[in-house]
């Protein structure tokens, strides 16, 4: 173990898996104590073991990012079990392609956006002041490059996720008189079980994989521990000077 996040607290959403569980691991590898929340309890135990099992610090509380009490109870979770709370990376959210504007569903508009957007300003609100009586720290919210540029029939996901965008700048400039910085940062197509399950059901995955893949310049899909190592770069210190920036980690995706 390193001591980059030695004496920092962290709150990772969507902490199971995925994105959301490599950066627990990274951020726990480099001595900071991590508060897993998620609505998947099994999993996410299973990823809190592991990081205790490698000599880390870390506990798990059941979240739905989508509520107020939630979001709440794992504020005063992390007050609770570590004393403070450093830094927050909103992390949890679900895929939304497939669906054509032209029919698109209400409910199913409202749900994605209800979690990947409204799901970081709850988070954003709930954690804040926390975080500036705990000396100041680091917001990482997780967007997309779709939250940069469009995918058809993936209006609401990418509505959603440039909305993360255009929030963690406003958030920034509100914030940087405490000591908080709040960036963004944009994975590519990244191998993830969220990837895998938007996949599956379609009767042209394996084409469509293949022309993800050739998306990207680097001619392959990233892997976890490369976000992760990109959010923790974000909570660090190493990235002191930076708020409201869009961090963007997509194999050559945006060059194009």
């Amino acid at each position: 173990m390193s001591a980059r996040m030695k004496g920092k607290v962290a709150l990772v959403t969507g902490a199971a898996m995925g994105l959301g569980a490599a950066a627990a691991h990274a951020l726990a590898r480099e001595g900071a104590a991590v508060l897993l929340t998620d609505v998947a309890d099994e999993a996410a135990d299973a990823v809190v073991r592991e990081i205790r099992s490698a000599g880390g610090q870390a506990a798990f509380a059941h979240h739905d990012v989508t509520s107020d009490a939630d979001w709440d109870a794992a504020v005063e979770r992390a007050r609770a079990e570590f004393g403070a709370l450093h830094v927050l990376v909103n992390n949890a959210g679900i895929a939304g392609g497939g669906m054509p504007i032209v029919g698109h569903d209400l409910g199913e508009w409202r749900r994605i956006l209800s979690i990947n957007l409204d799901g970081v300003f709850l988070g954003l609100r709930a954690a804040g002041r926390l975080i500036a009586d705990s000396g100041g720290g680091s917001v990482i919210n997780v967007s997309s490059i779709l939250g940069k540029v469009g995918l058809a029939e993936a209006a609401a996901y990418c509505a959603s996720k440039g909305g993360v965008l255009q929030l963690t700048k406003a958030a920034a400039l509100e914030w940087a008189p405490l000591g908080i910085r709040v960036n963004s940062i944009h994975p590519g197509f990244i191998e993830t079980p969220m990837l895998a399950e938007s996949l599956r059901d379609r009767p042209d995955a394996n084409e469509m994989r293949e022309m993800l893949i050739l998306a990207h310049p680097l001619g392959r899909l990233g892997v976890p521990a490369e976000i992760a190592d990109a959010i923790l770069f974000l909570a660090s210190d190493e990235s002191r000077f930076m708020t409201g920036a869009e961090l963007v980690v997509d194999g050559g995706y945006l060059a194009r």
